[in-house]
């Protein structure tokens, strides 16, 4: 009898192991499959990722950049406390209208992000021809170029080409390697290339979780490095332990650019689930929006005007860049960060003021409206990593580094398997 009861016992625990070790067999099967999908996509994309994950993460970083590749036109001295006094902002303005290149008009200006940078303004040349910019250089249409001008003293401390179009080895350091990260040197084409990589890069990294996941429950192992391994299993656990830690910054940031470059086809997609003011990823101001008809004679208020209209009605947060019309019909736009009574993290806020009235026709408080606007005004602080502050710009950079890496460790070990399956099968 107790034989009997020990031969079930046996057979009975024999059989769930059975159907485990079956379940098991097919789990290594759809493994093998999801493994195929990474590393065709990672081959495909990986190389181009590599790239613009880089430039990204070096990105985070570009007004610091700036700042220490071009001391002599973004940083000032700043006085004395007791003697600091800013000249006004029409004051700075005049001073840029004054070394403007020929044909140029004003676009926008940045403020200061602290008491020892300069004022930068954005002009665009909208002459249709060549001109001599009267120093033996010429400058073509729409041509950007930066004029700094020093805020305690209003004087031009110099002129650099920014955006020189379609002429990518003219541009400044930073200006290329921002060019080479959202269109890859290839304009509006390399934009929707890249949104379109992003996408697959989306799906390399999930697929990435699923041949990642340890199927035999050992995730101490799975998270670290295996102690004194060889070569092979160093690349293999660095490969699997970057990809892991990255991934919960790498899918926000991919996402968000694909917004920035794709913004019409993401927000076809939000509509689905929720309504969407925001017009798109780089306005919040509907283009609807327009100053009213001058009475005659009637000119368009100043910059100062328009600055003290917005800081007396919203003084919240700090001025950090304001856009002049582009014509006779549009508006002025002034944007504020860090109002923290909107969000610690989305505390942007940004107004249409009517370039003749002064009226403030639109205020727009990012991070707030129906669910799709707060998803959408998220993605440009998330892709930069302003929205957690050092520690999110940090995070950033660090994913932006563990996109070559991953590219790197991920062709060595596709070689190192090629190279162990020639050698078993010529045995």
């Amino acid at each position: 009898m107790n034989q009997t009861i020990n031969e079930l016992s046996k057979k009975s625990i024999a059989l769930p192991q059975k159907n485990n070790s079956g379940h098991l067999t097919q789990l290594k099967a759809r493994r093998k499959l999801w493994l195929n999908v990474h590393l065709y996509l990672g081959l495909v994309a990986g190389a181009i990722l590599a790239v613009v994950g880089l430039t990204g993460g070096i990105m985070v970083f570009y007004q610091e950049m700036q700042e220490v590749l071009t001391p002599e036109l973004s940083v000032v001295s700043a006085p004395p406390e007791n003697q600091k006094q800013l000249h006004s902002l029409d004051d700075i303005v005049a001073a840029a209208e004054s070394a403007k290149p020929r044909g140029s008009r004003f676009f926008k200006v940045y403020y200061p992000r602290n008491p020892d940078v300069a004022y930068k303004f954005l002009y665009f040349v909208r002459d249709e021809s060549q001109a001599n910019n009267g120093d033996g250089s010429y400058i073509f249409k729409d041509d950007g170029y930066y004029i700094f001008v020093d805020p305690y003293t209003a004087q031009v401390k110099g002129i650099q080409l920014w955006h020189p179009k379609d002429r990518y080895l003219e541009r400044p350091l930073v200006s290329f390697i921002m060019q080479l990260h959202w269109c890859l040197l290839l304009g509006k084409t390399g934009g929707m290339l890249n949104g379109i990589l992003a996408v697959l890069s989306i799906i390399s990294v999930l697929t990435g979780l699923i041949v990642w996941w340890p199927l035999t429950g050992k995730f101490k192992q799975a998270l670290t490095f295996k102690r004194h391994a060889s070569t092979v299993r160093f690349n293999f656990d660095l490969h699997k332990t970057v990809g892991f830690y990255s991934t919960i910054v790498l899918l926000p940031v991919l996402f968000s650019g694909i917004y920035m470059v794709l913004p019409e086809q993401v927000n076809v997609l939000v509509k689905l689930f929720s309504p969407v003011d925001r017009p798109n990823a780089y306005s919040t101001i509907p283009a609807e929006i327009h100053s009213s008809v001058p009475q005659a004679g009637q000119q368009a208020i100043s910059v100062s005007e328009v600055e003290a209209i917005v800081q007396k009605r919203y003084p919240a947060g700090r001025l950090w860049m304001l856009n002049a019309p582009k014509d006779k019909e549009d508006v002025y736009k002034v944007m504020k960060n860090d109002v923290t009574e909107i969000s610690r993290f989305t505390g942007y806020r940004d107004f249409a003021v009517d370039q003749y009235s002064g009226d403030i026709l639109k205020v727009y408080d990012r991070g707030t409206g129906s669910v799709g606007d707060v998803f959408l005004d998220w993605q440009w602080p998330l892709h930069s990593g302003h929205a957690f502050g050092w520690t999110g710009r940090i995070l950033v950079f660090i994913s932006g580094l563990a996109c070559p890496i991953l590219y790197v460790t991920g062709v060595v070990r596709w070689l190192q398997k090629r190279k162990a399956h020639k050698i078993k099968n010529s045995h």
